[in-house]
């Protein structure tokens, strides 16, 4: 997904990541997965798609992993004169009685008080707001 086929990408699994995991924003982790990492060279990618863990706003439904939303890509704060881009994959719910497609309230996890303000950033980012 984040590697291409071409001379500079080099691809590295996430246990030999280790401390790459620095480059994440804080936080990103309680809800996301790392899948992928990807150095092309003038610019890093990193993978992550939302855990399947069902939202706890969401608990009271009965509700299934339907896969996910189409990738988008957000544009983060470069590092070491590098560009770093993260490929987002969120989960998308479904309702088994009502068939009813759902997912994470990330307003919800912006407006609570345990996430960093880099966190929110990346939120911002994700929501869409300048």
């Amino acid at each position: 997904l984040c590697t291409s086929s071409g001379g500079k990408n080099e691809k590295i699994s996430y246990f030999n990541f280790g401390a790459g995991v620095m480059f994440l924003p804080s936080g990103i982790l309680d809800y996301f997965e790392f899948t992928d990492y990807s150095n092309m060279g003038s610019y890093y990618v990193f993978c992550l798609q939302e855990k399947s863990e069902i939202p706890t706003e969401l608990k009271s439904l009965s509700l299934v992993s339907k896969g996910f939303y189409p990738e988008i890509t957000i544009t983060d704060f470069p590092v070491r004169d590098h560009t770093v881009y993260f490929k987002i994959k969120r989960r998308r719910w479904e309702d088994n009685t009502t068939g009813r497609t759902y997912s994470r309230n990330w307003k919800l996890v912006a407006d609570g008080t345990h996430i960093t303000s880099e966190f929110g950033s990346f939120l911002k980012e994700l929501l869409g707001h300048p």
